[in-house]
């Protein structure tokens, strides 16, 4: 079964996260889609996620994770030496989600905001977005 990513449309940093994550999944482990899109909104409806989680979401196994432990657990699935950020999952997780906090109220300010359409990706890549 596919494990899918949600993620902020509107965010520079949630679609370099997502482009990162494609470059190191040759296996093509995730779909992708954000949570602006229809499919986004029913997914975050099916999954009871709550409507203050605008980052980064990862449904495996017909569960949802969030925050740190949604990137914890994509990272283990990328290739490289990627996977061995998940012994963070070791970490108490209020001090992980406090640190993933942190990047995500200031993610804006830092990365900045969509403010057109994005490229659209070749055929191969498109097909991993739901």
């Amino acid at each position: 079964m596919k494990r899918i990513v949600l993620f902020d449309g509107d965010c520079n940093f949630c679609d370099s996260s997502v482009q990162f994550i494609i470059k190191r999944d040759p296996v093509a482990h995730f779909l992708f889609t954000s949570l602006q899109s229809e499919k986004g909104r029913e997914l975050s409806k099916q999954y009871a996620i709550p409507d203050n989680v605008d980052s980064l979401v990862l449904i495996e196994n017909g569960k949802a994770y969030t925050k740190s432990s949604a990137a914890l657990r994509i990272a283990k699935k990328l290739d490289g030496l990627w996977h061995l950020l998940f012994l963070f999952i070791l970490v108490p997780h209020s001090i992980r989600d406090g640190v993933y906090d942190y990047v995500a109220k200031n993610r804006y300010r830092w990365f900045g905001k969509k403010e057109e359409a994005c490229m659209l990706p070749p055929p191969d890549i498109r097909k991993r977005f739901i």
